[in-house]
């Protein structure tokens, strides 16, 4: 006949359970610290979806940015290279390059074809004058229009310095193939004849947006 005895004493004792508030707390505990873990800050460097920043224009795409900075450190260079050489400033010089081709031309038509203000061009014809680079007169066809002419001394000058310019502009555009070369000319032609779009589009802008605001034209006086 077995004894049950020893079996009851090898049996383990029931661990004391929490008290129910005690267990109901703790969860408590849990759950805060949970929310704190959930509520912690981002780290530095990712902000939260709040923090937007300012809108910005791109500058690596952004073409009218290319176009200024190319026209600016062009500029600047040619026209340290042209004083240095040939005493002659760049406004100058793009001044000769028209008369080169046309002979006789008007401070009107100057201003329209290369941009440069009318003061600039009428500036540019009394040192060019000076100079004997040209002469001034009325037109033939036109008795009160007056225009300039390119003398003998004028084109030979010309002719040197554009040695220098095309030199310049081989260097430019050597990072190209004849390909592209010819489909960047098309591309800036189509760009320079489409400006009138450019110029209609920030009109309506403008007036949409900014209805109080009037158009302002650079006065014809002479820059410093």
């Amino acid at each position: 006949m077995r004894n049950d005895a020893p079996r009851a004493e090898r049996q383990q004792p029931d661990k004391p359970r929490r008290p129910l508030k005690a267990r109901a707390d703790s969860r408590q505990a849990d759950s805060r610290q949970g929310d704190t873990r959930q509520a912690r800050k981002p780290r530095a460097g990712k902000p939260q979806a709040s923090e937007q920043r300012e809108p910005v224009i791109d500058l690596e795409r952004y073409v009218p940015g290319y176009l200024t900075w190319i026209a600016n450190k062009l500029t600047r260079g040619a026209s340290q290279a042209y004083l240095a050489a040939f005493d002659i400033g760049v406004e100058s010089w793009r001044l000769l390059v028209l008369l080169a081709i046309e002979t006789s031309i008007s401070a009107q038509r100057c201003s329209k074809v290369i941009g440069m203000d009318k003061a600039s061009v009428s500036r540019a014809f009394k040192t060019m004058q000076a100079r004997g680079l040209i002469t001034i007169g009325l037109d033939a066809s036109d008795g009160r229009l007056r225009v300039a002419t390119i003398t003998r001394s004028g084109r030979q000058l010309h002719n040197r310095i554009m040695a220098v310019a095309l030199e310049r502009e081989r260097a430019l555009l050597s990072v190209f193939s004849g390909r592209e070369r010819d489909v960047l000319i098309g591309l800036l032609r189509r760009m320079h004849e489409n400006l009138p779009t450019v110029e209609a589009a920030t009109e309506r802008y403008l007036a949409q947006h900014y209805p109080a605001a009037r158009r302002r034209t650079a006065p014809d006086k002479e820059q410093p």
